[in-house]
């Protein structure tokens, strides 16, 4: 298989790292291109792949083709491409906000069209890559771009009309829970401790937290209760939580990130 990323940026980076350090990909078997000489050279010097100005380049040369630019230049992109494209290639787009039948509008074609939404931990290898296909992506297609995202993370398949609530729960949301740590920490600091101490002890309950939910399968309500002690501190903590509306503050700041994935 050989994999083109159009856009170097750090998503495509991440993705490069992970399908290198699997074996799914070979670095001959993978081409970049980018607007500026400094990505290309930071790419080709961190991974080994070829890399080129000319996206056409890139769009020839690859089997499943990530489109890993801005929503405000697909366009453009797309427009640079699209009879280079050929109709075996699998398309596969990071955008918010760009739909199936947008894509198919502006290529003009038939093709085989995956929109996903990752996120930054696929930095790290904890990616969470929501994937929605379009009618012509085969089974064995998709699981070829399973393999890629896997390689950085876990894979949920949707139908698009849940791309949004993806994009708010699983390509935004970590913005959110870094404002959750980094308030913890502020807690800690202001109980005398030093912050470097407080952001590693956040961090790592974080962490801790959810791979146990990830490894027991337990719903998230009763591992709480198997922290609050009857009459103990943790219960006085979710009490005040309770009464400033953390829950509702949560679900109405993902309602408004979905909304505005449908505006992009």
């Amino acid at each position: 298989m050989k994999l083109g990323f159009i856009g170097c940026g750090n998503m495509a980076s991440a993705i490069i790292g992970g399908v290198e350090k699997s074996g799914l990909v070979k670095p001959e078997d993978l081409m970049g291109s980018a607007k500026t000489d400094a990505t290309l050279a930071r790419v080709r010097g961190e991974f080994g792949i070829g890399t080129t100005r000319n996206n056409r380049k890139v769009a020839l040369f690859a089997d499943v083709l990530i489109l890993a630019v801005k929503p405000a230049v697909m366009a453009d992109v797309i427009g640079g491409i699209r009879d280079a494209v050929d109709e075996r290639t699998v398309i596969v787009s990071l955008a918010a906000g760009r739909t199936l039948s947008w894509f198919a509008e502006q290529f003009g074609r038939p093709l085989k069209i995956v929109r996903t939404m990752p996120n930054t931990p696929a930095l790290v290898g904890e990616g969470m890559t929501t994937l929605c296909p379009n009618e012509s992506v085969t089974e064995e297609d998709l699981a070829a771009v399973r393999k890629i995202f896997e390689s950085c993370g876990k894979t949920e398949v949707l139908p698009e009309h849940l791309i949004d609530a993806a994009t708010s729960l699983g390509g935004s949301s970590p913005a959110y829970v870094f404002m959750f740590m980094e308030a913890l920490a502020d807690a800690a600091v202001l109980q005398g401790m030093p912050r470097a101490s407080a952001y590693r002890m956040a961090a790592q309950t974080v962490l801790g937290s959810a791979k146990l939910m990830l490894e027991t399968g337990k719903h998230p309500g009763e591992l709480k209760d198997m922290v609050c002690s009857p009459g103990g501190t943790t219960i006085e903590g979710v009490r005040v939580l309770e009464k400033r509306g953390m829950r509702s503050a949560v679900i109405e700041a993902l309602a408004a990130c979905g909304e505005k994935a449908k505006k992009l």
